[in-house]
């Protein structure tokens, strides 16, 4: 069973989602609450496992609250709900560890699925934003972000590793990355793995920046 938290600054928004979502046998909505203060007092409260986090909201907005979250509960997912004009909202919740960013007005199957997929560890970026997301990166790669990775751990990584740290760059999913590759979502995942404990990297998206910023993205692999 997920636990999972709602935040939504408008009423309407956020009991609908808690009504639809509770028929879910997989998911248990501990609560649903209308801003980021209310939300960090919900989360020491009821422990989710994954929060649905609007962006703007009063009193303490969705990437205020996403940074204060992820430094004290680190294990805890959360999935931005955004709108085209929150370009630089999204960029800093990638910057603090959301693992997805979704558009308003997604179907509710596809939510469902998201949070699911968010909770097994793999990120989830909407279609409609994916490139923006990629285009994020470089801005943040380009920017005083620092994400430093000791050259002789670099020399530890496979190529077939390099194949996935550069499709991670570009924004792709893992089922995309498996798509790609022919792999199963499983090995992907065991290669992030192992990528991540090698370069003791925090999570997909500072290696998609460090693989820009360095220029690892744009490495010449063998075999392709």
């Amino acid at each position: 069973m997920i636990k999972l938290l709602i935040a939504d600054d408008q009423q309407l928004i956020r009991d609908s989602l808690k009504i639809v979502l509770e028929t879910k046998d997989s998911i248990e909505v501990v609560g649903a609450v209308a801003n980021g203060v209310e939300v960090i007092r919900a989360t020491r409260e009821n422990k989710p496992d994954v929060i649905l986090m609007d962006i703007r909201m009063p009193e303490m907005d969705g990437v205020q609250c996403t940074q204060i979250i992820k430094e004290n509960y680190p294990e805890i997912k959360i999935i931005i709900l955004t709108t085209f004009d929150d370009d630089e909202y999204i960029f800093s919740a990638l910057k603090y560890g959301a693992s997805g960013y979704l558009l308003k007005g997604i179907s509710m199957d596809s939510l469902v699925e998201a949070i699911h997929k968010v909770y097994s560890g793999n990120a989830m970026i909407n279609g409609d934003i994916a490139t923006k997301v990629l285009g994020m990166f470089s801005k943040m790669a380009q920017n005083d972000i620092s994400i430093h990775v000791e050259e002789s751990v670099e020399k530890e990584i496979t190529d077939s590793e390099w194949k996935v740290i550069k499709l991670v760059s570009e924004g792709m999913s893992n089922k995309e990355i498996a798509n790609k590759l022919y792999l199963t979502e499983g090995s992907v995942r065991n290669y992030l793995s192992s990528i991540l404990k090698k370069l003791d990297l925090r999570d997909r998206t500072q290696l998609a920046i460090w693989a820009v910023q360095t220029g690892a993205a744009k490495k010449e692999v063998f075999g392709e």
